[in-house]
């Protein structure tokens, strides 16, 4: 396995940091995350059509780039530190995933030329009202009608679930779990966006009343194909968080370098310095954990599932703390809704539970080990 960062990769992430920056900087974010869909449609074609990010991972017969889960993790960390809202990781990490997970080359061919073109957004639906995204709680019927079939129940925390135009879910047939898709305007589909906690991740209910589907791939690899999107979408998750706690500390140690107290710089004292230094560790810990988690993943290796839920469980734990002490580092201003902290401190929360929280990866990687 190598553990190498090419030239041509960090130039990529070089690259994705200049065009947030430019194009999605946090007052950008805070505009979007009080709209209802979330994100800047012109935006989201300048993503596929200028740097080709909505076709990274999407082999090049269907229209994509033909890269691995390398470039998509150095991606989705810049994303993560600029805390991009919109449909990027429902449609790349959960959605594309999930159509190649199921080798279907007829399903590839009808929805992942759109993806890469940036003309279809999709998402993956799984979780329901337990919120648990094992395959056990998934309770959504497909009932066959004919060469189709229709689906009867609902689904949970659906990631930009309310604008996706195709929507990946995973419902049973009898007693085998099966993937299908849903047109975003198939008769019968309900869609409700929730209230969330992170503003900028749109999350939404779906409600499925005999909404016509398509079967995609065969019951019979249906569930090892669902344990290995879920595995990609928690390592994608795991190298979001790093950016986003790379951006706290970042910000962290700026400020204690400008705020004066007592004379000098906050940064000279030696409480600040010590948190500073262990967020340091917890910021490069965590990105080793999720790219090794992602250099896993890019050569489909035996150890992706063990070092998913070891990079999910570590990455939780080390953003929040971090973004915890951000706030505290910044002292009063630090505790204002009005401050970017907040933003990275909701995220950091909401991304923690979301596929599990790290008491639930740490027991499944306990499992996993033979524990």
């Amino acid at each position: 396995m190598s553990f190498a960062v090419s030239e041509e990769q960090q130039e990529l992430g070089r690259s994705v940091r200049k065009f947030l920056a430019d194009k999605a900087p946090i007052s950008e974010v805070r505009r979007l995350m009080d709209t209802s869909p979330g994100y800047d449609a012109a935006v989201w074609t300048q993503m596929a059509s200028q740097l080709g990010l909505n076709g990274l991972i999407i082999p090049e017969e269907y229209g994509g780039s033909g890269f691995g889960y390398t470039e998509l993790i150095i991606v989705l960390e810049e994303m993560g530190r600029a805390l991009l809202g919109g449909p990027y990781f429902a449609t790349v990490a959960l959605a594309t995933n999930a159509i190649l997970a199921t080798a279907d080359h007829q399903a590839m061919k009808a929805v992942l030329p759109g993806i890469a073109a940036g003309d279809t957004i999709a998402t993956l639906a799984v979780a329901e009202e337990n919120g648990h995204w094992e395959p056990d709680g998934i309770q959504l019927t497909a009932i066959p009608a004919g060469d189709r079939f229709t689906l009867r129940g609902h689904k949970m925390y659906v990631i930009d679930g309310h604008i996706a135009d195709v929507i990946i879910t995973v419902a049973r047939i009898g007693g085998q779990l099966a993937f299908f898709a849903v047109d975003g305007s198939a008769d019968g589909l309900t869609r409700t966006l929730l209230p969330t906690l992170d503003m900028t991740r749109k999350q939404a209910r779906l409600d499925f009343a005999d909404t016509p589907a398509r079967l995609i791939g065969s019951p019979d690899v249906a569930d090892e194909a669902l344990a290995t999107t879920l595995d990609q979408a928690v390592i994608a998750l795991a190298a979001e968080q790093v950016g986003g706690a790379q951006r706290c500390l970042d910000m962290s140690v700026d400020y204690a370098k400008t705020r004066v107290q007592f004379g000098r710089p906050i940064g000279s004292f030696q409480a600040i310095k010590h948190k500073c230094a262990d967020m340091l560790l917890e910021v490069e810990s965590a990105r080793s954990a999720a790219y090794f988690a992602g250099f896993a993943a890019a050569e489909d290796s035996d150890e992706r599932a063990v070092v998913a839920s070891l990079a999910k469980s570590y990455c939780s734990e080390a953003f929040f703390h971090v973004a915890a002490e951000n706030i505290q580092i910044h002292g009063g201003i630090g505790f204002t809704w009005e401050h970017d902290a907040h933003l990275y401190f909701k995220r950091a929360k909401s991304s923690e539970l979301l596929f599990g929280d790290p008491a639930y990866h740490r027991e499944l990687l306990a499992q996993r080990i033979g524990i």
